[in-house]
Parts: C-alpha cells; sequence; structure tokens
C-alpha cells in the first residue's frame, strides 16, 4: 500500500490534477493489470458472498413500504437508449438502470442487515453493489467486469473510511459511498483515467448531506440515502462520459469539502491506496451482520443471548435494578444514551429509531434470547410493560478503552462490543463483555459460504420459491465466470401475486 497525503490548498497554490485524491482514485480504478493479479481467489468468493447477502436482505424486505415505494418509482421508468436496461430487484422488469439501482438500493439497506467497515468512518460498502450490478446488466458487462467494478468500489470505500471521518462532522457516510460507487463503474467500464476523476468529483458533490437522516426520529430516508448516492454516482458517470466536468479539486479545494464540511483548512489526512498491480483485498477486511441491527449492536446481542443462557434469573420481571454498557465512544453516542435522543427510549418509536437504539436491542435480545428482523421490533413487543421498564433502566457509557479498541489500527485486534455491567434488586450484580460478534472474521463463529447461503434461504422462505433461491445462489457464486446473459439474470425474482399484494403508492411519475 502507499499512503496518498490529503490536505486543504488555497487556490494561488494552484494543486495539480496529479496531487488530488479524486486523480489517485481515479488511477486505482483503471488501473491495467490483469484482474486474475487485482482479485485473489479469496477476494473473489467474498465478492459472491457479499451478492448473496444483498439478495437475503433484499427479499426479506420486499413487501415492506419504503422498497414498495421505491419499485413502483422504478417501474415507472422504461429502459433508456444507452442499453437493455436492468430488472427491478423481485421482479424481471427491466427499467432504466440508475432506477434499477435506485430500488434494489432502498431493498438492500431497508433492514440495515447488510456488511459492514468501521474504522475512521464507518460504512456499508455492499450499498454499492445495487448500483454496479444495475449498470453491468444495462450495458451488457460479464461477471468478470462486474467483479473488477465490485471490488475496486470496495476498496475506495473501505480506504476513505480508513482515514477520513465524516461522521464527527455530522456527514452522513454516504459521502464516503458515491465516489467509490463512480470508481468502480469506471473500473467496470473501461473508462479512461480522466472520465473517472471528473465523475468521481461530481459523486462527492452531489452525495454529501447530514446524518440528521440518522438522528432524533429516524425516518424511511434512512434506506434511500445510499440508493440515492448509488444512482447519483450512475448519473455522474454519465455526465462524465459526456465530457462534462466537476469542480475541483473537490476535496482540497479551498472552499472544498475538507475545508468547510470536515476538520477545517488545517486539515491532514493520509489515506492508504493500494499501489498499481497490488491486490485489492478491502473487502476482506468488511463484516456482515448475523442480526438485523446497527452494527455496533451486533455483539451486544450476542452478549445479551448467552446472559439468557447462563443467567436465567435476569429474565425475571423486576429482577434488574440498572444496566450500563460500558462501551466505544462511537457506540455510546450513535445508538447508546449518549445521543441524547428521548426516541431510544419511546416503545412507539419507528423500527428505525429502534434499531439505532442499544439500549432496546440489548433489552429485548436479553429477554427474548434472540433476535429477529421483524418480531423483535414488533409495536406489540416494543410496548410490552416489562420490557419498557428494563429497556428504561439501560445506559451506555463511554469507556476510553473500548474506544482505542474500536479504532485499533490493526484490524485483527479492533473490537466493537463493551462490557455489561448489571445491579439486581436483591444486591446481586453480573458482570460480562464481548469484543466482537459472533460471526465477525474474529468472532466465536466467523460467516462463511454455507452461513451466506443459509441467511438467504431463510429470509427468503416466504418471499421466494426454493428452487429461485438456488437460481440465483449458483449465479452469484459463479459470477467471475457469468456471460452478460447470465449477469442480465442475476436478480431475485419474487412470484408477481406477493409483490401484487401491497398496493404501490401513488407519486408524480
Amino acid at each position: 500500500m502507499k499512503t496518498h497525503e490529503v490536505r486543504v490548498h488555497r487556490s494561488d497554490e494552484d494543486l495539480p490534477r496529479e496531487g488530488e485524491l479524486a486523480w489517485a482514485l481515479a488511477g486505482l480504478a483503471t488501473d491495467p493489470a490483469p484482474l486474475e493479479q487485482l482479485v485473489e481467489p479469496a477476494v473473489a468468493e467474498m465478492v459472491g458472498n457479499r451478492v448473496v447477502d444483498n439478495a437475503a436482505v433484499a427479499a426479506a424486505s420486499l413487501l415492506r413500504a419504503p422498497v414498495v415505494a421505491a419499485r413502483a418509482q422504478a417501474l415507472a421508468h422504461p429502459p433508456s437508449r444507452g442499453g437493455a436496461g436492468a430488472p427491478v430487484v423481485g421482479t424481471a422488469t427491466p427499467v432504466s438502470p440508475e432506477w434499477a439501482a435506485w430500488a434494489g438500493g432502498v431493498a438492500v439497506r431497508e433492514l440495515d442487515f447488510h456488511d459492514t467497515f468501521l474504522a475512521a468512518d464507518y460504512s456499508h460498502p455492499g450499498d454499492s453493489i445495487p448500483a454496479l450490478l444495475a449498470v453491468a446488466q444495462h450495458r451488457g458487462c460479464d461477471g468478470a467486469a462486474l467483479l473488477r467494478g465490485i471490488v475496486t468500489a470496495y476498496e475506495v470505500q473501505v480506504d476513505l473510511v480508513r482515514a477520513i471521518s465524516l461522521h464527527r462532522h455530522k456527514i452522513d457516510h454516504v459521502a464516503h459511498l458515491g465516489p467509490a460507487v463512480a470508481a468502480g463503474l469506471g473500473a467496470m467500464l473501461g473508462l479512461d483515467r480522466e472520465t473517472v476523476h471528473q465523475a468521481i468529483g461530481q459523486a462527492l458533490h452531489t452525495t454529501t448531506a447530514t446524518r440528521q437522516s440518522r438522528k432524533g426520529a429516524i425516518s424511511t430516508w434512512k434506506a434511500f440515502a445510499p440508493a440515492f448516492a448509488g444512482k447519483v454516482a450512475i448519473e455522474a458517470v454519465d455526465r462524465a462520459m459526456r465530457g462534462q466536468t466537476s469542480p475541483a479539486p473537490i476535496w482540497e479545494g479551498e472552499d472544498g469539502v475538507i475545508a468547510w464540511l470536515l476538520d477545517g483548512p488545517g486539515a491532514r489526512y493520509a489515506v492508504p491506496l493500494p499501489e498499481p498491480g497490488e491486490p485489492r483485498r478491502a473487502i476482506l477486511d468488511t463484516y456482515t451482520k448475523e442480526h438485523s441491527a446497527e452494527y455496533q449492536a451486533q455483539a451486544i446481542i450476542d452478549l445479551a443471548r448467552r446472559l439468557h443462557v447462563e443467567h436465567p434469573e435476569l429474565r425475571e420481571p423486576g429482577a434488574i435494578r440498572s444496566v450500563v454498557l460500558h462501551t466505544s465512544h462511537h457506540t455510546h453516542h450513535v445508538i447508546g444514551s449518549g445521543a441524547n435522543d428521548p426516541q431510544k427510549y419511546d416503545p412507539r418509536a419507528s423500527r428505525e429509531t429502534l434499531d439505532h437504539s442499544v439500549p432496546y436491542i440489548f433489552t429485548v435480545a436479553l429477554q427474548d434470547g434472540t433476535w429477529h428482523h421483524v418480531n423483535s421490533y414488533a409495536p406489540d413487543r416494543a410496548a410490552r410493560p416489562d420490557t419498557v421498564a428494563l429497556w428504561r433502566t439501560v445506559s451506555t457509557a463511554e469507556d476510553e478503552g473500548w474506544t482505542r479498541r474500536y479504532h485499533d489500527p490493526d484490524p485483527t485486534a479492533r473490537a466493537f462490543g463493551g462490557r455489561v455491567e448489571i445491579e439486581l434488586t436483591d444486591g446481586g450484580r453480573v458482570v460480562a463483555e464481548i469484543a466482537v460478534a459472533d460471526a465477525h472474521p474474529q468472532g466465536a463463529r466467523p460467516f462463511a459460504r454455507p452461513d451466506y447461503d443459509r441467511k438467504l434461504a431463510v429470509l427468503a422462505e416466504d418471499v421466494l420459491a426454493a428452487e429461485e433461491v438456488a437460481r440465483f445462489t449458483d449465479l452469484a457464486h459463479r459470477l467471475p465466470d457469468l456471460d452478460a446473459d447470465a449477469v442480465r439474470r442475476l436478480q431475485i425474482v419474487a412470484p408477481e401475486a406477493l409483490l401484487a399484494s401491497v398496493a404501490a403508492p401513488e407519486g408524480l411519475f
């Protein structure tokens, strides 16, 4: 790896294009090295796993309101002139690729149940796949080209997340996703470096937004935000291919993103990037979710499940006086009591809010000994009197040690869990901790290919026919060898009657 130094430059310094981060990322995307040199077998296998993972969570969300709305919007936009179109998630109906990406992106994110990477910032790199897949299907790319694009998008997003914190400045993390998708599309389509450079700049410029989408009463926009980033990245690539240019230098400019939205004029970042021809391994540092909840809650769910079995006395109503979860700064301030969001303790809160409330999540997982992507969020489950009573005794506290472990530069030592201290009404005390989720690469039961396949089978149980699950899984795991026709069939297709069972809302289109 090499380090690209990034800082703000005054306009009169005249930063050469070759010094821009966007130019360096465009170089990464347009590396002419053979695919077999850039993509090792373990990486190719993991890409297939994540395609299956995305399909699993998309299948489980097909009838949820945001996905129904996004699908209806997409179906109103027939294929554009530049290709054959791409099928809308859950159907075989082709539409214009940016709208297929839109619908697919919403379906993948709606349950907040796919892959994650946490470092200086946080991300869901799998959000890039719907946009890349839609354009590949539209333009007739084969599996090898799509693989190159996905690996590139993961590399760009992970490398940005390693170095540049957005959440510290209340900027939503999709500002790293837009440039990643643009770079991935450039790699997949074989575009030249200048075109990709312009697309990356436009994608960043149009995908920077505040993190109010994940604060307070969290709305359905949380599912749409990454889909929007993918959609506008596609549009940015289209404009760049037509010779249109972008604000530059987009990160480093005197009035650019760093100077006014991030750490300011004195900021310096060191972004690690692979050398030309160096294998792209970033996807192997990412991890998926076993449970449908914010990633920092994954380990806490596993800890609560363990306590449910090891300490059955904790299940009794009134047995607990207080619960304090000592954890990282990020967990405390984003999904814990440090967020100062009263909605995180409100049984009438939206599902999106509850999935960002670790006090709620710990309570239900402790009482039930399990976690379910639907049942654990049901309004009657959240409103159960014994749950509400226990829930309101649960708080979080920042612990410097856990914060250090959260940011450990060694990915094998990085930890996203915490220590729980439970005071009982009889004067007893229970203390336990967990470093990483069971499904994490360093966890008790790291996710492997059979786990991804099982996740799709389980989440699609009432949605897709078993034959459809097997068909899609087979294609995903053969991704590098697929021809263009097979890539066009790389979409889950649900029964028409199932999709029609939920009325599509009316809009402008």
